[in-house]
């Protein structure tokens, strides 16, 4: 496997597991799909996931959420990831 993940974002738990089980369909054997349920588990699971040396390859996130918007999160994980 490669050393990608993918990371799907959303509070509505049938969005997120149909997204994320199409994602693991299509491209489960290249990348590691993974899934958060609210923006503050995203920011963890990326922490964890660099931690483990995989790089975020994409991240698919919903806008409305309670707690931190979709906008928020990705300001706050584009400040987290370094630039290549």
């Amino acid at each position: 496997m490669n050393n990608l993940a993918i990371l799907c974002v959303d509070d509505e738990t049938i969005i997120l597991d149909s997204f994320t089980e199409q994602l693991r369909r299509n491209l489960g054997k290249t990348c590691e799909i993974e899934a958060a349920q609210s923006g503050k588990e995203a920011l963890e699971l990326i922490e964890e996931l660099q931690g483990e040396g995989l790089e975020i390859a994409l991240v698919v996130s919903d806008q409305i959420m309670p707690g931190m918007k979709g906008d928020e999160l990705l300001r706050k994980i584009h400040d987290c990831i370094p630039k290549r």
